[in-house]
């Protein structure tokens, strides 16, 4: 068991400096909006200073992911980084993380989390097969975490977007059959709510404003999302358009599709429930019945020397 707590500790460590340097990334400011809002202020400091005010994580970790990533860029062939960006672009932070940078972190956890197995391992009375092993893992886990944790980005949010589709459909026929154009339905329904729908309604009115046209906007949209409702729906909206068809009945009839599919995953997953609440009730909740149940009349069993215990 020792190599495996070892294992899951470097683990731990590994995910603590990527949240860092993903936090760090994400949420910070450059060098020259700094400048901007302090000189808006009327306050003056040397570029030094500006500098030091930055977290560790934008001064430090930063600039060795994105030097890394460049290394990394070399050996990585086009198709990889495309596919890289397609998903960063999926789980809609494409905007904060490049696909050279998101390869930097996967190999930056790999080094980080092999060395430090490489140190602690090789320093524990272990086999050396035991020691090898750490070392393995460590290394394919730092390596694989990221893409574990950009899947699971992916899935939840196309889970809310799946989620969000029937109201937002809604809102949106009904903007239609109140006499707006869709372009100005899709942008009513951006400003009403704040998720991921909403802003990729707001990219895509956007893009249209800046001369794209509408299906093409709306394909971008719905490669973005990969939501087999959001897929259908696109392509409805963009058969009506070409045909002619009135705008508002098809996303009437799309927003009551949309509804009862939701309706019928929601039934989907309660009927799910009652297996996946097998494993549990086995291997969890019934062994602790059994042992309060009949603990006691094995102890008074023992007690009694029935069986020469």
């Amino acid at each position: 068991m020792e190599p495996f707590i070892i294992v899951a500790a470097l683990v731990i460590v590994g995910v603590t400096l990527s949240v860092m340097v993903l936090r760090g990334g994400s949420s910070s400011q450059s060098i020259e909006e700094r400048l901007s809002e302090l000189a808006a202020l009327g306050q003056s400091v040397t570029l030094e200073e500006i500098e030091l005010s930055q977290p560790f994580s934008q001064r430090v970790l930063v600039p060795m992911v994105n030097a890394l990533g460049q290394v990394a860029q070399r050996f990585t062939p086009q198709q990889t980084l495309e596919a890289t960006r397609h998903k960063l672009e999926l789980a809609g932070i494409a905007h904060q993380v490049k696909p050279v940078q998101f390869l930097a972190y996967r190999t930056g956890g790999a080094l980080v989390l092999g060395v430090m197995s490489l140190l602690v391992a090789f320093t524990l009375p272990f086999p050396f097969i035991q020691q090898l092993l750490i070392v393995l893992v460590a290394f394919m886990l730092g390596f694989l975490l990221p893409g574990v944790w950009l899947g699971t980005k992916i899935s939840k949010r196309q889970e809310e977007v799946s989620k969000s589709m029937p109201d937002a459909l809604d809102l949106l026929t009904i903007c239609v059959e109140a006499g707006l154009g869709f372009d100005a339905a899709m942008q009513k329904v951006a400003e009403k709510w704040d998720n991921e729908l909403s802003r990729a309604f707001s990219r895509t009115v956007q893009e249209m404003q800046l001369g794209m046209l509408r299906r093409e906007a709306l394909r971008s949209m719905a490669t973005s999302l990969d939501v087999a409702d959001m897929t259908s729906f696109t392509a409805a909206i963009i058969q009506a358009d070409q045909l002619g068809v009135s705008m508002a009945k098809v996303m009437r009839i799309q927003s009551d599709t949309m509804r009862m599919k939701r309706r019928q995953r929601a039934e989907e997953k309660a009927r799910q429930a009652p297996v996946k609440m097998m494993f549990p009730l086995v291997f969890f909740i019934f062994p602790t019945i059994l042992i309060v149940l009949l603990g006691p009349a094995v102890i008074q069993v023992m007690e009694s020397g029935a069986f020469g215990l």
